[in-house]
């Protein structure tokens, strides 16, 4: 969102992500990677997504998807940028092992969306600026920027902006991550190199 944050890793991989850029990075049976801030002031969301359990030793992988290739729409004052998922007859151009929606709307002040997402999801947004939102039905109290909205079971959210508000909605599965600990405590299963990553 603001700043750039500078990635290398022990695949070789390095480069600098922008405001508005996405990464995405599969770590599968392990991967090392520092992220070093480029700039004084730094901005910017991680969403970390559990693996199905088949494909937990798969290759790690790495993508930067630069802002100008993120799919995006806008309807009646409301846009969208679609990062995961779909919205809006817009999908996605990443593909996702894990089902995932993640989309950043940014409302106009007066407008309103309502997103579908699978019913047995976790389901959040978080306001990124802006004080005016409501969640739920237009009666409901607003939320004020840099907070999060947790969803309960449901197919469906809607959102209102009295004024100028960019939450960010996204479905993930929770994750079970101890055997990854204990193979990064332990330099196994693609954590062998663990030692010897150095930020540049």
């Amino acid at each position: 969102m603001q700043g750039g944050i500078i990635h290398n890793d022990l695949n070789g991989h390095n480069g600098t992500i922008r405001a508005g850029d996405v990464q995405w990075l599969t770590s599968g049976r392990g991967i090392i990677h520092s992220e070093m801030p480029e700039e004084e002031v730094n901005n910017g969301l991680q969403l970390w997504i559990n693996l199905p359990s088949h494909d937990k030793m798969i290759e790690p992988k790495y993508k930067v998807q630069s802002s100008l290739d993120i799919p995006r729409a806008e309807e009646k004052g409301v846009e969208v940028k679609v990062i995961a998922g779909d919205s809006m007859g817009i999908q996605s151009l990443v593909y996702t092992r894990t089902p995932t929606t993640f989309l950043n709307f940014t409302l106009k002040p007066g407008s309103q969306t309502h997103q579908t997402v699978p019913q047995l999801w976790t389901v959040f947004a978080y306001i990124i600026e802006g004080d005016e939102g409501v969640f739920g039905s237009l009666n409901s109290s607003s939320i004020s920027a840099h907070h999060v909205v947790v969803f309960g079971p449901g197919d469906l959210v809607n959102v209102w902006n009295k004024s100028t508000s960019r939450p960010l909605i996204g479905g993930d599965r929770l994750a079970e991550i101890d055997m990854a600990f204990e193979d990064y405590q332990n330099a196994r299963n693609g954590f062998e190199m663990a030692k010897c990553l150095r930020s540049q």
